[in-house]
């Protein structure tokens, strides 16, 4: 009974940590996401400017006061995420239906990602500049690799494709406020529930976009066998500024993102975890 009793102590601490983890994780998800809806919005308003994409965000932290502490609290707050995203692909995630076997692989994807993303930002902490580096040059680098192995073009193609679809239906559940299936909306205040609706669909629909737009000029890229036509996160909101409506819509796609940001706080704080 004792060493039951033990190992149920052990398992209800690995969960504290895990979702101590997954909390620090949005939270430090939403501070990236927030400066780079800023430095979008100082794009489109004054043009040129600092890249809008984690690198931008990464350098701009630094840049401030006591910025390499918080640095490595952001990386290591990733971590925290990656970690749990791992224990959701191998235990399954919260929610009734999160124990299905068709929601473990994505969230072991989420997991590498997430872990690719804290090693950048513990890294460019330690003072490599790899980890703040240009998202743009990033994408192009890998596209031009991609194309380069038998099957290339199709490889590229059915990645952006894989890309562009992810961006439509992270765009559609925003829509449809599919989000509120993975908080405790209970434990919310009538005025919060109001925000978190703004910002999730919102900034839902502004970050699906934005992947959606990188999907296809990733397709464009495959179809032109051109790594150049490639575009990381700061071109493809560049692009925005490009069209009929003119830095308007990148403002509003600024402000989108910015809005994930917010949301980001909420899922820190009322995500099922």
């Amino acid at each position: 009974m004792a060493r039951e009793g033990h190992r149920r102590a052990r398992r209800a601490a690995d969960r504290r940590v895990v979702s101590a983890g997954a909390r620090a994780g949005f939270a430090a998800r939403g501070v990236i996401y927030l400066l780079v809806g800023v430095l979008a919005g100082q794009i489109a308003l004054q043009g040129g400017g600092q890249q809008a994409d984690r690198g931008g965000a990464l350098q701009e932290i630094g840049g401030r006061p006591f910025g390499g502490v918080l640095l490595w609290v952001i990386g290591v707050a990733l971590a925290g995420m990656a970690l749990w995203r791992l224990s959701e692909a191998a235990f399954g995630a919260a929610g009734p239906d999160g124990g299905k076997a068709t929601k473990r692989p994505a969230s072991a994807a989420r997991a590498v990602f997430y872990a690719f993303v804290a090693y950048s930002v513990l890294s460019f902490a330690a003072g490599e500049k790899g980890g703040g580096g240009s998202s743009d040059a990033q994408s192009q680098d890998i596209t031009a690799r991609a194309l380069g192995l038998p099957g290339g073009q199709w490889i590229v193609s059915a990645a952006a494709v894989g890309v562009t679809a992810a961006g439509v239906v992270v765009a559609v559940r925003a829509v449809l406020r599919k989000y509120r299936e993975q908080l405790r909306t209970g434990a919310m205040s009538r005025r919060a529930r109001r925000l978190v609706d703004v910002t999730g669909v919102l900034g839902g629909t502004a970050r699906g976009l934005v992947f959606a737009a990188a999907g296809v000029f990733a397709l464009l890229a495959a179809a032109d066998y051109d790594p150049d036509e490639a575009k990381g996160m700061d071109d493809t909101l560049r692009s925005f500024a490009d069209t009929p409506a003119g830095p308007w819509l990148l403002v509003l796609v600024a402000v989108g993102l910015a809005a994930f940001g917010l949301f980001s706080f909420a899922d820190a704080r009322w995500r099922e975890v």
